[in-house]
């Protein structure tokens, strides 16, 4: 499957509040966001708290929904019967919470399945939520939104990269012609679409975007059959590269001064608390943590060592991350070998976050200003 892309001309508070909200909230004034991805359920429940938001309840649960479609092309029973166990929490939670306003989204895997429409079908019917299967420009936008409190004011050209269980966006943004103290707000207001935005206020320029259809669960799919550790995580970083050839800013080789990549997923979190050290995965230590190549580098070697043994027994994985940590590692590396920076700011944040702020900047209840 051909990477997706916009069709046409033109191509295109430094932390969200996480913590639970000092007050009990009133009801009105609850947002909700749920992602469903190919690997994982996750919701959030948050209010508006000043430019940012904080959390009141969350959910999280790898469901594997895309499990086997690959081969298929269909969402499996199983996948179906165990996605719909975990939308029941996530549904139990919202009514406990009395959530009026929600935005609740499925992704790659319910694009690509020939089933999909028979699964929201039969989640409504069973646990009365409505999920949305949005499109792969409206991902990457949501995906961008979310970093923006992490765009420092010096960035003039900016690459957003989510990588996901079953696609990855990328998006890049010229932020040139947006005064320093204003860029954050400018991508904030890509909540109207890419390239929307009012005459009179300075405006983050997309200049490309571009849709895989390979994320960690996919890509390793591809592979499954090499036997080699080392032989397929390299065929695996190649692959996704020849998959960027459509991407405009691919075949730009000019060093670009003030560049920054952000990267959003469980792989830059895992690869960034591994970084680290950490044990116990621990949020404010990690988002919004610069990691340089050689960083990067160090740690996927080090995964390598390990073998596949040593990383479903490594505690800085996980078990729920451990089958899936190589082949997002191969796309991380094929993507800080392609553009011109040694340094990768890591987004512990995504879709979910993105999906939040999107719904409150549409109803005004943020607060106006820097973030």
């Amino acid at each position: 499957m051909a990477p997706q892309r916009p069709k046409g001309a033109g191509a295109l508070d430094q932390t969200t509040a996480l913590s639970p909200a000092p007050v009990p909230p009133r009801p009105g004034e609850l947002y909700a966001a749920l992602d469903l991805g190919t690997n994982s359920c996750r919701m959030l429940i948050a209010q508006p708290q000043g430019s940012g938001f904080s959390v009141v309840d969350s959910f999280s649960k790898s469901v594997q929904l895309g499990a086997g479609l690959e081969k298929t092309g269909r969402l499996s029973h199983g996948s179906m019967s165990r996605t719909i166990q975990a939308l029941r929490i996530c549904q139990q939670k919202l009514r406990r919470n009395r959530v009026r306003r929600m935005r609740l989204v499925a992704t790659e895997a319910c694009r690509r399945a020939r089933n999909a429409r028979e699964f929201i079908r039969r989640v409504q019917r069973e646990t009365g939520l409505q999920l949305d299967i949005i499109k792969p420009q409206e991902e990457a936008r949501l995906a961008v939104i979310s970093c923006a409190p992490l765009v420092s004011s010096t960035t003039e050209n900016l690459l957003v990269v989510d990588i996901g269980g079953g696609s990855t966006e990328l998006v890049w943004i010229d932020l040139s012609d947006v005064p320093p103290r204003e860029r954050s707000g400018s991508i904030m207001r890509l909540h109207q679409g890419f390239g929307a935005g009012h005459a009179d206020e300075p405006t983050a320029r997309v200049v490309d975007w571009i849709s895989v259809p390979l994320g960690v669960a996919t890509l390793r799919d591809q592979f499954s059959d090499v036997e080699d550790d080392a032989a397929r995580f390299a065929l695996m970083s190649w692959f996704f590269e020849e998959n960027l050839s459509d991407f405009a800013p691919y075949h730009d080789t000019h060093v670009h001064e003030k560049f920054q990549i952000v990267g959003t997923s469980g792989t830059v979190t895992t690869v960034a608390a591994s970084h680290l050290g950490l044990k116990r995965y621990d949020r404010t230590k990690v988002d919004g943590l610069h990691m340089t190549t050689d960083e990067i580098e160090r740690v996927i070697r080090s995964y390598l060592a390990l073998g596949p043994e040593g990383r479903r027994a490594d505690p800085r994985i996980g078990q729920d991350r451990q089958a899936l940590i190589m082949s997002g590692a191969a796309i991380l590396q094929a993507l800080m070998r392609c553009w011109p920076t040694d340094r990768l700011s890591v987004a512990d944040r995504g879709l979910r976050e993105g999906l939040l702020y999107a719904q409150m900047s549409a109803d005004g209840v943020l607060a106006e200003g820097a973030f």
